[in-house]
């Protein structure tokens, strides 16, 4: 399991497939910041809100010079009926080998309803133009947690 990161920290850099298979890389947004966030799965009830959220606050910040990019350990297939479903506008990418998500510490033990298992931690982390971390926040709130970032980053 990876240490998790720290504000200065360089982003780990990753290319991954979209909904539609076309490769996405770090690098790519190089210049503006990126709000990297990590959920369990497409098409869940939480991470189905936290998609909305970030689809209906795109537009606010992407004028803000803010990406987001969505990670899980879906396929593109998957991905691609998640967005088409919900309508999201956010960029999804597949991490099915989850080499991304455990490389910023996105995945690890968890404990639900008293069981402990390892999964994916839901976290955000906000990357600077310059490919270092700004922010990064673990096991955050599906619900709400959108609004806590804009307010944070005073947006």
């Amino acid at each position: 399991m990876s240490e998790r990161l720290q504000p200065g920290d360089v982003a780990p850099a990753f290319t991954l497939p979209d909904a539609d298979g076309n490769q996405v890389s770090l690098s790519d947004h190089k210049g503006r910041k990126v709000i990297v966030y990590f959920y369990p799965a497409a098409l869940t009830p939480g991470c189905t809100k936290q998609a909305c959220d970030f689809t209906d606050n795109l537009e606010l910040l992407t004028g803000a010079g803010y990406d987001v990019l969505g990670i899980s350990p879906d396929s593109p297939e998957k991905l691609g009926r998640f967005r088409d479903k919900e309508s999201l506008k956010v960029t999804l990418l597949a991490d099915p080998e989850k080499t991304v998500t455990e490389a910023y510490a996105a995945y690890g033990e968890k404990k639900n309803y008293g069981k402990t298992y390892m999964g994916v931690i839901r976290s955000t982390i906000v990357v600077d133009e310059e490919g270092k971390v700004e922010r990064a926040l673990y096991n955050v709130r599906a619900t709400g947690h959108v609004a806590k970032i804009i307010k944070d980053l005073g947006i």
